[in-house]
């Protein structure tokens, strides 16, 4: 109890007050941006609203949202005054309900009735607590104005009626417009008229039926801001930085307009409405009173509401930090508090003189001094981690990791055998020892934890098969290093083929490796990785150039019986561009033999090509990095797809799409059969279609009279296509794998299946990224012909060359290691109302197209070469999946340890949340692999 409290005073200072205002609305436009409304835009098309702010009865302010700035997160912190997980951004699609102390339920309690009318994660966040509701979906980003009007076509019949206490509207409008066209477009300026509109009509029906004694409360917000793209989900100045208006009667009318609105944070929401309302704070609410609001009431109350306010957040910091005594806030608090109790003892011997009036604002700045310590130190403490869950996590990802390194001798040997030695561990006393120990280990924290934990809620059953799996897996480690030792002592049986000299491409692969991983652990690598990928792709290609060079120039005729040779090897080069069986000698493990193999084209005519080739990708990777800015520190420079998706270079946008879809037909048709080619060319006239549908291009022949439509028939006539093709080639990949070991089919089915794949990419793709795909397409047929054919490579270096390139794909396309980049809109096309499972695939293949697309031309590829080793796929699969196993299993670990980081929500949790999506495809690739790989298997087993 405060130290005032033993001074006779009759009313208890920790009881809720009653409230200040009789109704409340809140309005809250989804991806509301501050200029939106206190800068150009907003007195241009906000009227009512700028003059509500610059001359009106009302307070403005900057509400700044922590990252993840995506809606579901942002709604919570608004209502519950806490910090949310990142995890949040996986359930947002699929909203629980809402378990925590937060001012809806409270008010439910208090008896107040809440209608609410828009996007329905509130009522999946609130079930039961509305007497009336209308949820809209909000992840139907092509509609921007039916989810609007079925908010709107409730207001009139609701503002007439009295039996509410608390309305609340979510308009999602203006976020869709910014998915779909970014904050600059044309479509933004009416969608804030016809916001501004229905905030006068709210206001003035407000005021026309208040009561004298309690005034009613219009309060206006974002959950959300927008980035200089139109989405959001990151930690950039337009995406969380929102405008927050208290409009009431209850406070002055301004004689000027304000200065800068002033910054608060947007968890001090839920304790201004708390008191506003007359209800307890949230418990785990770690926002402060925004004093201007109850700025009007009497030095009393004021210094009361802000001492509710410290108590709360004292009492939440006691539970959070054993040391909470030396805590700065608290102690600011206590002082705070003292004084209080002076004041208090002035104020009941009747002195209203000067002196209490300046004792009074003393103690009001001590509280809200103590109050934004308090704040500030609760930020940073009150994220609970689930250790042991994370620890146990973490140990089957390096187990699994540690396996896969231990198995790289044989799974890339000639029979590319991968195999986990668990049979005889699981009948070992090792094993049972472990299992046994491993269960008793978490009795012992089940039964001890004091927090939640999620390891410890799942059955029994469960959690004993987990620890089985982790006991099998060391089991299987010691059993796999003990052969190896084991074969370490044995002399080799043929020492001079046993010997092998690592090549500068090998040497250059490592370093790269190991430099990103270990680049991973710094937050500024993490947010600019792109340039990470860029340099290492440019390295590869200047040393890919020098070793063209060194076969061209440097290496003599030292051994003669190659040089009849010269025309057979770039004729049968020629041959592989027409999909046929690529008829070329496994290449030697020495670096003489691979250069001898390679002397065969001294003279070939396609000799300067092959020279020209790395400085041709060199120069394709540069424009590809002037055509979309990408990281976080250079994000908001312009760059060249700004400049075309601008409405005022439309037509030079549509000259560019055009020629694009040509290059994708004439790149991808070449291999396909004649049916394919006719849908591949049917789909890509459908893709254009699709964006002059749009108002993403025009024909030649439109003019600008056409109406905008969704493009839902031409863009279902493209996904046609695109099944045709994927039916085609896996028709023919059955055929080869079950009627006939054809290679030739098998190698035209995967061909089709990466064609109807390509065809797919460029429908999501928007059409300034169309020069992507016609890149990626030209750098693997230019790299297939003339170098990793002539050089012959092994499976494992072009494996670890189309990971790279797929890497550095994914950032051409302009996303990053933020949220905000995930192209949402690209999981609607098509689509006319949300279907959960084909917007999540058609988004996340959208996202990681770059990947995708590598490892699956790489599977084409290697397919193909049946000649060069028959376990090259099976070789090409193992050091895919290891080359994807090992920043992610480091980073885990990594994270793990940086928990308490500065930047551990806005950047290395998103981070995170990018790696694990992209397991998951890397898993499906795998498997696509193995299946591929079945005939070579059986070989292996045979």
């Amino acid at each position: 109890m405060p130290c005032f409290c033993c001074l006779g005073m009759l009313s208890n200072w920790t009881e809720i007050p009653p409230p200040l205002f009789k109704k409340v609305v809140i309005v809250l436009i989804d991806a509301l941006r501050d200029d939106f409304v206190f800068g150009p835009k907003g007195k241009q098309f906000m009227p009512y609203t700028t003059q509500v702010v610059e001359k009106g009865t009302s307070y403005s302010f900057i509400a700044e949202a922590k990252p993840p700035t995506v809606t579901m997160p942002r709604i919570k912190a608004l209502m519950t005054g806490s910090i949310p997980g990142f995890i949040d951004v996986v359930v947002n699609l699929n909203s629980p309900a809402l378990l925590d102390d937060n001012l809806i339920w409270q008010a439910k309690t208090a008896g107040k009735r809440i209608i609410f009318y828009g996007d329905d994660t509130w009522v999946k966040l609130f079930p039961k607590h509305f007497v009336e509701y209308d949820g809209t979906t909000s992840f139907f980003v092509s509609d921007f104005t039916e989810v609007d009007d079925n908010v709107t076509r409730h207001l009139d019949r609701v503002l007439k009626r009295e039996d509410w206490d608390l309305l609340i509207l979510h308009y999602l409008g203006l976020d869709h417009i910014g998915h779909m066209t970014g904050p600059n477009s044309p479509l933004v300026g009416p969608k804030l008229r016809e916001m501004d509109n229905i905030l006068k009509k709210i206001h003035v029906s407000l005021l026309s039926k208040e009561e004298v004694s309690l005034p009613n409360l219009l309060v206006v917000c974002g959950d959300h801001g927008m980035s200089e793209t139109g989405s959001h989900g990151g930690s950039s100045e337009g995406e969380v930085h929102t405008p927050l208006l208290f409009i009431s009667s209850a406070f002055g009318k301004r004689s000027a307009p304000p200065a800068q609105p002033e910054h608060v944070q947007q968890t001090d929401l839920a304790s201004t409405l708390a008191i506003g309302l007359g209800l307890p704070i949230s418990r785990n609410s770690v926002g402060n009173l925004i004093l201007p609001v109850v700025g009007g009431k009497t030095m009393r109350e004021q210094l009361r509401f802000v001492h509710l306010n410290g108590f709360q957040l004292s009492r939440l910091l006691q539970e959070n930090t054993p040391a909470y005594e030396k805590d700065p806030g608290y102690e600011h608090f206590k002082i705070a508090e003292k004084s209080h109790g002076n004041w208090i003892k002035l104020y009941l011997e009747g002195n209203n003189s000067e002196i209490l009036l300046n004792l009074g604002k003393k103690v009001l700045k001590q509280y809200l001094e103590a109050l934004k310590t308090l704040s500030s130190s609760l930020s940073k403490q009150v994220a609970q981690y689930d250790m042991y869950s994370m620890m146990v996590g973490s140990v089957i990802i390096i187990e699994v990791l540690i396996l896969l390194l231990l198995s790289v001798p044989k799974a890339l040997s000639k029979r590319a055998e991968f195999e986990v030695p668990l049979s005889p561990p699981l009948f070992s006393l090792l094993f049972y020892l472990m299992c046994l120990m491993l269960c008793a280990v978490h009795v012992i924290v089940c039964t001890s934890a004091e927090s939640l934990c999620y390891f410890c809620s799942i059955s029994w059953l469960t959690a004993v098969g987990v620890m089985m799996l982790i006991s099998a897996l060391m089991c299987g480690i010691l059993s796999a290093v003990a052969k190896i030792l084991e074969n370490y002592r044995l002399p080799p049986k043929n020492p001079v083929a046993s010997s092998c000299s690592w090549s500068e491409i090998d040497v250059l692969i490592l370093a790269g490796t190991i430099g990103h991983v270990l680049s991973l652990g710094a937050s500024s690598f993490i947010e600019e990785e792109h340039q990470t990928w860029y340099f290492l792709i440019n390295t590869l290609c200047l040393m890919l150039c020098q070793e063209l060079c060194r076969n061209n120039f440097l290496l003599k005729e030292c051994d003669p019986q190659h040089s009849t040779n010269v025309k057979h090897n770039f004729d049968s080069i020629g041959e592989s561009s027409e999909c046929k069986n690529i008829d070329i000698p496994a290449a030697s493990n020495s670096k003489l033999g691979k250069a001898t193999s390679s002397s065969e084209f001294i003279k070939g005519s396609d000799k300067w090509i092959s020279l020209a080739t790395p400085w041709i990708i060199l120069i394709c990777c540069r424009l590809l990095r002037s055509l979309n800015q990408t990281g976080v520190q250079w994000a908001h420079r312009p760059d060249f797809g700004h400049w075309l998706t601008s409405s005022e270079h439309k037509s030079e946008l549509s000259f560019l799409a055009a020629v694009s879809l040509l290059m994708i037909f004439f790149l991808v048709q070449r291999r396909c059969s004649l049916v394919s080619k006719i849908a591949m060319a049917l789909g890509l006239l459908g893709v254009y279609s699709y964006r002059a549908a749009i108002g993403n291009v025009t024909f030649p022949w439109q003019h600008g009279g056409k109406d905008i439509s969704k493009g839902i028939t031409e863009a279902r006539f493209v996904y046609v296509f695109v099944l045709g093709i994927v039916f085609t080639g896996t028709k023919d990949l059955l055929k080869s794998q079950v009627i006939s070991a054809d290679s030739s089919t098998k190698s035209t089915g995967l061909w089709e299946v990466y064609s109807g794949l390509v065809l797919l990419a460029t429908l999501l793709f928007r059409p300034h990224n169309l020069p992507v795909l016609v890149f990626c397409l030209l750098i693997q047929t230019m790299m297939t012909k003339y170098i990793w054919i002539p050089l012959k490579f092994d499976a494992a270096q072009i494996t670890i060359m189309h990971y790279w390139f797929g890497q550095a794909f994914f950032y051409f396309q302009g996303n990053s290691n933020g949220i905000a980049t995930v192209d949402i809109s690209a999981g609607f096309v098509g689509l006319d109302s949300y279907v959960e499972i084909p917007a999540i695939f058609l988004t996340a293949f959208a996202t990681y197209a770059g990947p995708f697309l590598w490892a699956i031309h790489l599977l084409c590829y290697l397919s193909s070469e049946v000649s060069r080793n028959s376990a090259a796929v099976g070789h090409g699969c193992f050091c895919y999946a290891l080359m994807r196993s090992i920043p992610v299993a480091i980073y885990v670990v990594l994270v793990t340890g940086l928990r308490y980081h500065l930047f551990i929500w806005s950047v290395f949790s998103p981070k995170l949340l990018y790696e694990g999506v992209h397991v998951f495809i890397t898993a499906a690739v795998c498997l696509f692999f193995t299946a591929m790989d079945q005939n070579h298997s059986y070989k292996v087993q045979d």
